[in-house]
C-alpha cells in the first residue's frame, strides 16, 4: 500500500490501540471502574438527509406514542445510515464534508465512538479511508500554545512517521471526525485565511482547525463533523464543499426495542419492560432520545436490584424528565459553571415554554426566543433549524418535543416569585374551567376544556412529589411553594367532584350535562399518580362515587395508575371497566382493586382456560357483580362451569356474558340449570368468528334472561361468517343472498319450567336452518320442523324472529303460529340480519307478505309487530339493501291486532362520513323524543347503526 515497508505494521498497531480505547463506553454517571462494551450497548440511530418543512417539524413535535415514531419514519425524510454518509450524490459527486446534526443526548458522540471502533476493526469505511482521526472539541478547548498539525493528530511518537507519510502522500484516504463542534470555544471566524500546506510548522490551534475545516490544508481529505442544531448553520459556512447534511433523530421505534434488549440481555424481561414503557405515551415518546432510554433502563435496573416488581411499576414521568434535565446540565452545559447561570437558563426556558403553551405554539422565531433566552445556542434544550420561506431562510427554535415544553412550563412555577406563581396559576386553572363550561356544540372535544393545559398540571403535581423535590438541578432545588400546592389541590378536588358520575347522573344523561370525557378523567388519575401522596389521593378518589371507564382502551401504565389510585381508597364503592381492552395480564395487575370493589362491572378479553383461575381471584367473593363479560376468548365447557360455580359465591350477580369455544347441548343445559336455580337474571354465551363450516356449535350466540315477572327468555342467533358478511354488505346485496332466518327469541312463563330436552331440541332444529336461503334444498322441511318444535312448547308467550325479508312464505308461517299456538300473545318479526354490527330492521317488508298478513284471519288476543323497510312504489319495488337509501323507502313499524293494522314511521337519522355537527344531532334527537322516539329507533353514526336506548344512550356515541 505504501512504499515504506513498516507502514502497514505500524498502521495495524495504531488500529489495535484504537480498538482497545474505543471498545468500552462509560455511562453518564458510572461507578469507579464501571464500563460496558460498546458492542453490547450501541444501537443504530435513526438518521435522515432532509431539512424538514415547518409542517413536518410541527407534526413531529406534537405527535405522541407510536404516531411520533411513525411521523419520523416517513419515506419523505430520506433515511440513511452511518455506512452511507460518504456515498456519492445522485449526480456522482462524493461529499468531502458531512454535517451530522443532532440534539443533546441524541447519540452523536456515541455514534462517533462507534465509527472509530468499527473502522479500527475493519468493518467500516475500509474501501474509503486508510486513516481516521477523532478530534473531540471538549479536549481541544483544553489545549494551549502553538503546535503543528501532525503534533495535533499524533497519539504517540511511534505513530508520527506513519501519520506524516499518509497525510503527505494519500490525503484523499484520510477522514477527520470532529465531534461536538457546538462545544468548541475557539474563535474560528477570525483565524488567518492564508493557505497552509506545511503540516510540520507550529501554528495557533484556531488556525489549524479553521484551515482543516475550510480545506486550506489537506484539501483532499474528508470531514465528518457532529454538532448540535444550534451551531449547524455556522458550521456550514466554515466547511469546504461539497457538503452533505444528515440529522440524527435519536432512536427509531425498532431502535428503542433493540436498546432495551441490549441493556438487559434477558429477552423475556426486556420485552416486558419495553411493553411497560410503550404503554406510557409520554415516556415512550421521550425514549427516542437515547439519554432518556438510558435513564428509564437504569431506573428499572435499580428497582430490580432492590427486588421490586419492575414490570408493574415505573418512576413517575416527572422524575424521569428531571433526571434528564439534570444529566444534560451536567454533561452538556460546561459553559454554565458560574453561580446562578443554571437558574437563569431554567427561568428563561420555562418562560418561553409557558408563553408557547398558552398560545398552543411549538415553533418559535428567533426574535421571540431572544427576548426570553439571552443566549439560546448555549443551552442543550432548544433545537435550532432553518426554514425556507420562498427565497428567505428563517431561523426557528423548538423544544425537543411538546412533552419537554409542557415540563418546562410546569417548571416555570418553581423558579419565579411566589406571588407571580399564584397569578399565573390562577389564570391557567381558570382557563381550563372556563373551557369546560363551553357548550357541547364545539366540534373538537379537546378544545372544550383546554385539554392541552392538563399535562402541565400533571407535571406540576409531579414536581410537588416529595421524592422529586429532593432532586437538585445543579444546586437548584425544585420547590413548589406550599401555598401554590394547596391552591392546586383545592382546584383539583373541585374538578374531581365535577367529573364524578353517579347512578342518578347516568339516568339524567350525565354525558350531555358534563363535557368531561374518559380521556380527561384518565389524565386526572395520572396527575394523582405523579403527586404520589396517598392521603391526598384517598381524599380525591373518595369524591368519585363510581369509578367508571367505558369504551376507552387502558394501557398497562393506565392500569397501574388506576390500581395505585384505588388502593389508596379505604373503600371502593363501585368500579366499572367495560370496553377497556382488559387482558389477562392487565386483569391480574388490577386484581387487588377488582376483588375489593363492592360493586363491579367488568369486561375482559383474550382469556384462555388457564386464565380462569385468575379471573375468579379478581372477582373475589361476597360482592355485587353488576356485569361480567368475557370477549374474544374460547372458554371450554369446564371453564364455563368454573365461572358459574364461582358466581354463586357473590352477594348478587347481574348480567353475565362469556365467549366460548363452541355452544353444545351440554352448554345449553348448563346455562338453563344455572339460571333456573340461582338468582342471576341474565347469562349469555357466544362463539367469536364462528365459521360457516363449523357444524358442532348449535348457534353463534345463546342467551337466557329472567324478567321481573319471572318469565324466561331464550334467544339464539346465527352470526354470518366474515366472507358472508362481506358479500351481504355489498351494494348488490339482495334477500336471496341472505340467510332466511338469523335469530329467534322465545319467552316462556315461570311455570312449568323449560325442560333441558325442549331447549336442546329447539336449538338443534334452529341450527338445521342455519345459513339456508328460501331457495335452498330442504329449506321448507327444516323450517316446518322448527315450527313444530315451537308448537310443542304449549306455554310459549312471546316470539321474536329475524328474517332476511318478509316474504309470503314467512307471512304464511307466522299466521300458522298465531292460529296453532293458543298461548302465544306476541309475535315480532324483524326484517334484516339482526346480528353483528347490523341491527334488526334493515331488511325489506315485501308487499305480498304484508297483504297476506293484513287479509288473513288472526286471533284478536295475539298482537303482531313487523319492522323493516317498506317501498312506496306501486310496482318494481325495492328489495336490495342498498335501495333503502332511495327516497321511495321508509322505515316502518306495523302493528297488527286482529283485523286492524296501524303503521308508524321509524326514525332513521343518517350521519355518514364525515359526522354531522353534534349540535345538529342533539336537535334532531329532541325532535325524535317529542314525536315519540321508540326503543327500536336507531341512528347512523359514522357509517355504523346504533340502536336507540333513549337520548342518553345515543349521546355516548357523539
Amino acid at each position: 500500500m505504501y512504499p515504506w515497508i513498516d507502514c502497514r505494521s505500524v498502521l495495524c498497531e495504531y488500529k489495535q490501540c484504537l480498538c482497545e480505547e474505543y471498545e468500552t463506553v462509560e455511562d453518564y454517571r458510572p461507578q469507579p471502574g464501571e464500563e460496558v462494551l460498546l458492542e453490547e450497548r450501541f444501537t443504530e440511530p435513526h438518521i435522515v438527509q432532509k431539512h424538514r418543512e415547518q409542517s413536518e417539524r410541527e407534526k413531529e413535535v406534537r405527535s405522541r406514542g407510536e404516531t411520533s415514531f411513525g411521523a419520523r419514519a416517513s419515506q419523505t425524510y430520506r433515511s440513511t445510515s452511518i455506512e452511507q454518509l460518504f456515498c456519492p450524490f445522485d449526480r456522482g459527486r462524493t461529499p468531502k464534508a458531512v454535517i451530522l446534526q443532532g440534539h443533546s443526548g441524541h447519540g452523536k458522540s456515541f455514534a462517533a465512538q462507534k465509527i472509530m471502533y468499527d473502522w479500527a476493526c475493519g468493518r467500516l469505511y475500509r474501501e474509503h479511508f486508510d486513516l481516521v482521526f477523532h478530534l473531540r472539541c471538549k479536549e481541544l478547548n483544553l489545549l494551549t500554545g502553538e503546535m503543528s498539525m501532525v503534533e495535533l493528530l499524533s497519539r504517540s511518537y511511534r505513530f508520527t512517521p506513519m501519520i506524516t507519510q499518509v497525510l503527505h502522500h494519500h490525503p484523499h484516504r484520510v477522514l477527520f471526525l470532529i465531534d461536538g463542534f457546538d462545544e468548541l470555544s475557539l474563535s474560528l471566524d477570525g483565524a488567518r485565511t492564508l493557505p497552509r500546506s506545511d503540516l510540520l510548522s507550529p501554528a495557533p490551534l484556531e488556525d489549524n482547525i479553521s484551515a482543516l475545516l475550510m480545506g486550506r490544508i489537506l484539501s483532499k481529505s474528508s470531514l465528518l463533523v457532529t454538532t448540535r442544531s444550534t451551531a449547524s448553520d455556522r458550521l456550514s459556512k466554515l466547511l469546504k464543499r461539497p457538503q452533505r447534511f444528515a440529522e440524527i433523530l435519536g432512536f427509531s421505534e425498532r431502535g428503542v426495542r433493540e436498546y432495551f434488549g441490549k441493556f438487559f440481555h434477558d429477552e423475556v424481561l426486556s420485552t416486558r419492560l419495553y411493553e411497560c414503557v410503550r404503554s406510557n405515551e409520554t415516556l415512550y415518546t421521550a425514549c427516542f432520545i437515547p439519554v432518556i432510554c438510558w435513564i428509564v433502563c437504569t431506573v428499572f435496573k435499580e428497582q430490580s436490584a432492590e427486588d421490586m416488581d419492575v414490570t408493574r411499576r415505573l418512576e413517575t414521568s416527572t422524575s424521569i424528565f428531571v433526571y434528564f434535565v439534570s444529566t444534560l446540565l451536567k454533561h452538556h452545559c460546561q459553559q454554565l459553571d458560574q453561580p446562578g447561570l443554571v437558574l437563569k437558563l431554567l427561568k428563561s426556558l420555562s418562560q418561553l415554554a409557558e408563553r408557547g403553551m398558552l398560545k398552543q405554539q411549538v415553533l418559535f422565531d428567533e426574535k421571540s426566543v431572544s427576548e426570553a433566552v439571552s443566549d439560546p445556542v448555549t443551552g442543550p434544550f432548544l433545537c435550532k433549524f432553518l426554514l425556507k420561506k420562498k427565497t428567505i431562510l428563517q431561523t426557528m427554535f423548538s423544544f425537543m418535543h411538546l412533552s419537554f415544553q409542557e415540563f418546562f412550563t410546569a417548571l416555570h412555577y418553581t423558579v419565579i416569585q411566589e406571588e407571580e406563581t399564584h397569578r399565573k396559576l390562577d389564570q391557567m386553572l381558570g382557563s381550563i374551567c372556563q373551557g369546560m363550561r363551553i357548550s357541547i356544540i364545539v366540534i373538537k372535544p379537546k378544545q372544550r376544556y383546554n385539554y392541552h393545559l392538563l399535562p402541565i398540571i400533571q407535571f406540576l403535581l409531579g414536581l410537588a412529589n416529595n421524592s422529586v423535590r429532593t432532586i437538585t438541578l445543579e444546586s437548584h432545588t425544585l420547590t413548589v411553594p406550599l401555598s401554590v400546592r394547596s391552591r392546586l389541590e383545592d382546584w383539583f378536588l373541585r374538578v374531581m367532584k365535577e367529573t364524578s358520575v353517579t347512578t342518578s347522573d347516568r339516568a339524567r344523561c350525565s354525558y350531555l350535562r358534563n363535557p368531561w370525557g374518559n380521556n380527561v378523567k384518565l389524565s386526572l388519575l395520572h396527575c394523582l399518580y405523579e403527586l404520589n401522596e396517598e392521603a391526598f389521593v384517598s381524599r380525591a378518589m373518595a369524591l368519585w362515587e363510581e369509578v367508571e371507564f367505558t369504551d376507552i382502551p387502558l394501557r398497562r401504565t393506565d392500569c397501574w395508575v388506576l390500581r395505585y389510585c384505588l388502593l389508596c381508597c379505604p373503600c371502593i364503592k363501585s368500579l366499572r371497566l367495560t370496553g377497556c381492552a382488559i387482558t389477562a395480564e392487565k386483569m391480574m395487575m388490577l386484581q387487588p382493586v377488582l376483588c375489593r370493589s363492592e360493586k363491579l362491572s367488568l369486561q375482559v378479553e383474550e382469556l384462555s382456560d388457564g386464565d380462569v383461575g385468575d379471573l375468579l381471584s379478581a372477582l373475589g367473593e361476597g360482592n355485587v357483580l353488576r356485569y361480567l363479560s368475557v370477549v374474544e376468548s374460547h372458554l371450554s365447557d369446564e371453564s364455563v362451569q368454573q365461572v358459574l360455580s364461582a358466581l354463586t359465591r357473590q352477594k348478587s350477580v347481574g348480567a353475565v356474558s362469556l365467549s366460548v369455544k363452541t355452544i353444545t347441548s351440554r352448554t345449553a343445559e348448563t346455562l338453563l340449570h344455572f339460571i333456573q336455580n340461582t338468582q342471576i337474571n341474565e347469562i349469555s354465551v357466544s362463539v367469536p368468528n364462528l365459521a360457516d363450516k363449523d357444524s358442532v356449535s348449535l348457534c353463534s350466540s345463546l342467551s337466557l334472561r329472567r324478567h321481573a315477572d319471572k318469565h324466561l327468555n331464550l334467544s339464539a342467533k346465527h352470526y354470518a361468517s366474515s366472507s358472508a358478511q362481506l358479500l351481504s354488505d355489498s351494494e348488490s346485496s339482495s334477500p336471496q343472498a341472505e340467510a332466511a332466518l338469523s335469530s329467534m327469541s322465545l319467552t316462556l312463563p315461570p311455570s312449568p319450567q323449560l325442560q333441558p330436552t325442549d331447549c336442546t331440541a329447539f336449538l338443534q332444529t334452529l341450527h338445521s336452518v342455519r345459513g339456508l336461503t328460501e331457495s335452498s334444498v330442504g329449506f321448507a322441511e327444516r323450517v316446518d320442523a322448527l315450527l313444530s318444535c315451537l308448537l310443542s312448547l304449549a306455554s310459549l308467550k312471546k316470539l321474536v324472529m329475524v328474517v332476511s325479508c318478509l316474504t309470503t312464505g314467512w307471512a304464511s308461517r307466522v299466521l300458522t303460529l298465531v292460529q296453532a299456538c293458543s298461548s302465544l300473545k306476541e309475535i315480532t318479526v324483524l326484517a334484516g340480519r339482526g346480528v353483528g354490527l347490523n341491527l334488526s330492521g334493515d331488511g325489506f317488508l315485501l308487499e305480498d307478505g304484508l297483504k297476506l298478513l293484513r287479509s288473513s284471519p288472526k286471533r284478536p288476543d295475539c298482537s303482531l309487530t313487523v319492522i323493516g323497510w317498506r317501498c312506496n312504489k306501486p310496482c318494481d319495488q325495492c328489495t336490495n339493501l342498498s335501495d333503502s337509501k332511495l327516497p321511495c323507502n321508509r322505515h316502518v313499524q306495523l302493528s297488527i291486532n286482529g283485523e286492524s293494522m296501524t303503521e308508524k314511521a321509524q326514525w332513521a337519522l343518517k350521519l355518514m362520513h364525515p359526522p354531522m355537527n353534534p349540535a345538529l344531532v342533539l336537535d334532531q334527537l329532541l325532535i325524535m323524543e317529542q314525536n315519540g322516539w321508540t326503543q327500536r329507533s336507531f341512528l347512523w353514526i359514522s357509517g355504523r347503526r346504533i340502536s336507540g336506548y333513549g337520548r342518553a344512550r345515543a349521546g355516548l356515541y357523539l
